[in-house]
């Protein structure tokens, strides 16, 4: 209910919302409990969002990938993540949404990138592109190390990973 109040607000103001339902990764949940709670949760926000009269083709859904927990025993992989993925919003987003940008949610840097790029490549009926801050900032960040002598490296580190995510959002990217 808040975030659709927030996005009907949002678009009073002629602003364009950034809707952001997400399934946190802590936990031991398998991939399959993520893709149950995710379905759930995204089915719950269009109902809201709906209640609110929020034009759909004027906001940003920000989601969750669905993936295992981080203590899970088993890891899915990129194929399965991709799949589950764009399937839950296949069955669960509607198509006058115009896009949608995914959180990398505690993800490694490479793998939010390739999972998106598998995403991408498999094909969906919306753009799917990124808005990551720690998949994207990690490994800059890492390099800095607080160091002026490693600004160089850090800025180098993060247009990289930048262009590699860019590349995955066009389902182009390679290890």
């Amino acid at each position: 209910h808040a975030l659709a109040r927030y996005a009907a607000l949002c678009q009073a103001s002629q602003i364009v919302p950034i809707v952001e339902p997400e399934v946190l990764m802590d936990g031991g949940h398998d991939i399959d409990t993520c893709y149950q709670v995710t379905e759930w949760v995204l089915k719950e926000t269009f109902q809201q969002l709906y209640y609110q009269k929020v034009a759909l083709e004027g906001m940003v859904l920000k989601p969750n990938m669905v993936i295992a927990g981080k203590k899970a025993a088993k890891r899915a992989g990129v194929d399965e993540v991709a799949e589950k993925t764009v399937k839950v919003l296949k069955d669960c987003v509607p198509a006058s949404v115009p896009g949608i940008a995914f959180l990398s949610g505690g993800q490694s840097d490479l793998d939010a990138t390739a999972h998106l790029d598998a995403m991408n490549r498999m094909g969906a009926p919306w753009p799917l592109t990124f808005s990551y801050s720690r998949a994207l900032q990690n490994t800059a960040l890492k390099t800095w190390g607080g160091s002026a002598a490693n600004y160089a490296a850090a800025q180098k580190a993060f247009a990289h990973r930048a262009r590699m995510n860019g590349l995955a959002a066009q389902g182009k990217w390679k290890p």
